[in-house]
C-alpha cells in the first residue's frame, strides 16, 4: 500500500514563443554600455545620450552633419592611389586598396570639394578612417594640396575634418613627403590670409597631426579624442615613465595649449558658421547662389 506507484500529472511546458528582433534596432555604447534605440543614437549624431561618448562617423555622415544639405560638390574624385613600391606583407598593397575601395566606396582616405556651411561657401576636406585607418598616402597629400590651391584661387575659407592613424607605411618615403607638401600648402594659405579651420576627431595622430591637421588658424577637437604623434603606449615604453591621466586626449592637449577649443559634436556646425562670419564674411553666398561682392 505504501509503495504503490502514484500517478502524477505531467505538466507540459508552454510552447516557446520567440520574438524576432530586427538587426540594427538597438545601439550599445562602447564607453558606458548603455543601450539606446539606434534611430535615437543616429539622430543624436552618434553621441551617447547617457555619457556623451562620441563614436566615430564616416565621411558621408560628417558631410551631412557639418555642411548645408545637398551643397557638397566633390572634386578630384578621379585621383586614385598606385603601388609604386610594389609593397607586399600578408597580401599585396594593390589588393588591399581594392578591398578598401569596395568597402568604403571611395578611391582613398579623403574626399574633397566645395560646400556651403551656414550659407558660406568653403573648400572642404573630410577624411575617412575606414580607408586604411585614414592614413595619408600620395593621394591624400595631393588632394589636400589641390584643395588649398583652389581655395587660394577662388578665395574660399578651408575646413578640414581629420581622422587618421598617420602616414601610410605601404608607400614609404612617398607618404612621408606629403607632410612637407601639405605643410607648404598651409603656409601659402596663411600668406594669402585665407582662413583655415581644422577639426580633429578620434583619432588624429602621427603624420597627419604633424602636418596639415595642426596648422589650422583655429584648431578644434571633439571630446575625448586621441590627439598626438606617437601613441601613448609607445611613448610610455620609450621614456619608461607612467603617463599622466588622460594623456593625449583632446582635453589634455587643449590644457597644454596645442588645441584652441574642444567642442561637442552638436556645437561644431554653429561654431564653424560663427567663425566664417567673422573671418570670411566675403564667402557668404546670396540667395542667387553668388558670392557677395565684399573685399577680403
Amino acid at each position: 500500500m505504501w509503495f504503490r506507484k502514484r500517478k502524477y500529472t505531467v505538466l507540459k511546458p508552454p510552447v516557446e514563443r520567440r520574438v524576432e528582433i530586427p538587426d540594427g534596432l538597438w545601439h550599445k555604447c562602447g564607453e558606458c554600455l548603455a543601450i539606446t534605440l539606434a534611430k535615437d543614437f543616429e539622430a543624436n549624431q552618434k553621441v551617447c545620450p547617457k555619457c556623451g561618448h562620441h563614436e566615430q562617423m564616416n565621411s558621408s555622415e560628417r558631410i551631412i552633419s557639418t555642411f548645408d544639405p545637398d551643397s557638397f560638390e566633390e572634386d578630384n574624385e578621379h585621383v586614385k592611389p598606385a603601388d609604386p613600391l610594389k609593397f607586399f606583407d600578408s597580401k599585396k598593397y594593390s589588393d588591399r586598396l581594392v578591398i578598401y575601395q569596395k568597402k568604403t566606396g571611395m578611391n582613398d582616405a579623403i574626399v574633397t570639394g566645395t560646400a556651403l556651411c551656414g550659407g558660406y561657401r568653403v573648400a572642404a576636406g573630410v577624411m575617412e578612417f575606414e580607408f586604411v585607418g585614414g592614413s595619408m598616402g600620395s593621394v591624400v597629400g595631393e588632394k589636400m594640396t589641390r584643395l588649398m590651391e583652389r581655395a587660394i584661387k577662388e578665395r574660399l575659407p578651408v575646413i578640414v575634418i581629420c581622422a587618421s592613424g598617420g602616414a601610410r607605411m605601404q608607400e614609404g618615403i612617398l607618404s612621408l613627403m606629403q607632410m612637407a607638401k601639405t605643410a607648404m600648402a598651409c603656409a601659402r594659405l596663411h600668406k594669402e590670409r585665407i582662413p583655415y579651420f581644422t577639426v580633429l576627431t578620434h583619432p588624429t595622430t602621427a603624420g597627419v597631426m604633424a602636418s596639415f591637421a595642426s596648422l589650422g588658424d583655429m584648431v578644434i577637437a571633439e571630446p575625448n579624442a586621441l590627439i598626438g604623434f606617437a601613441g601613448p603606449r609607445v611613448i610610455q615604453q620609450t621614456i619608461n615613465q607612467v603617463l599622466p591621466k588622460g594623456f593625449q586626449k583632446s582635453e589634455f592637449v587643449k590644457e597644454h595649449g596645442f588645441i584652441d577649443i574642444v567642442l561637442e559634436r552638436k556645437d561644431l556646425r554653429p561654431t564653424l558658421i560663427n567663425l566664417l562670419s567673422f573671418f570670411a564674411p566675403w564667402a557668404k553666398v546670396s540667395e542667387s547662389g553668388e558670392k557677395k561682392a565684399e573685399s577680403a
